[in-house]
């Protein structure tokens, strides 16, 4: 059970608090005393991004070590906790129910009554309305504090998609032909001796050659293309609205003469 020495502690000290399975549940934010009692009873914790959101914690079992509050629940569990606004005194029903989740006996040895089971803050982070059993003449001023973190998520895909284009593509190469020619030769002494010239028609023929362009395509492989990912640093700006008191004296003196 924390101690109202411990529970000073608390409040003067940013406190962290761990589950029982060693998983950082979050920061402390208020704590709620039993009315009757005077006694710590419940605290709440600052979760979800930026502490945006605050969870009930029973401090039964729960135990204070340098600036670590171990709970006796897991944050698993903490993180499924009904919902209570921590900004105003528990009620006996909403008290019941936290009971209730967290599987504890309400009324036996958990610092309530039965009667009133109700417990008692400010509303402010970290303050509670017993503060003022820290001495007479003392108050203690509290401010928020903004932890900025960051958590990965993911962002966006990439894909590699391979799709077929046509283009053009030109290429020289060269060609021959065979072109006729004719040649004219006189008659020789030896054309005369083979014979008699005879008047009539006679067909002379020469085959003509000439290179024909042929195409063939081939697919070849040409490179590989992978996806791989490079890590920019950068820096972002973030703007929190924090809250924290201001102590100002005010005198009840008579004045009149």
């Amino acid at each position: 059970m924390i101690t109202e020495q411990q529970a000073t502690s608390i409040i003067e000290n940013k406190v962290t608090v761990v589950g029982t399975d060693g998983d950082k549940i979050g920061n402390v934010g208020t704590l709620y005393f039993d009315d009757e009692t005077g006694r710590p009873d419940w605290v709440t914790v600052k979760t979800g991004l930026f502490g945006s959101s605050e969870t009930f914690v029973p401090l039964e079992g729960a135990s204070l070590s340098g600036d670590t509050l171990t709970v006796r629940h897991t944050k698993e569990a903490v993180k499924d906790a009904p919902r209570m606004d921590a900004d105003q005194h528990l009620d006996l029903d909403q008290e019941a129910e936290l009971y209730r989740y967290y599987g504890l006996d309400y009324g036996a040895g958990t610092g309530t009554t039965g009667t009133t089971g109700t417990a008692g803050t400010t509303g402010t982070s970290g303050t509670t309305d017993r503060d003022s059993h820290v001495a007479d003449d003392t108050l203690v001023r509290s401010e928020e504090r903004v932890d900025v973190g960051t958590r990965r998520r993911e962002a966006g895909k990439v894909r590699l998609r391979k799709y077929v284009v046509t283009e053009n593509v030109t290429k020289t190469v060269p060609v021959t032909r065979e072109e006729v020619r004719v040649e004219r030769e006189p008659i020789t002494g030896a054309d005369r001796g083979r014979g008699g010239a005879e008047i009539g028609e006679d067909v002379a023929e020469v085959t003509l050659h000439e290179d024909e362009v042929v195409t063939d395509k081939e697919t070849v492989p040409v490179e590989k293309v992978r996806l791989d990912t490079d890590t920019v640093s950068e820096d972002a700006q973030v703007t929190e609205e924090v809250r924290k008191e201001q102590i100002a004296t005010e005198t009840d003196r008579d004045t009149r003469h």
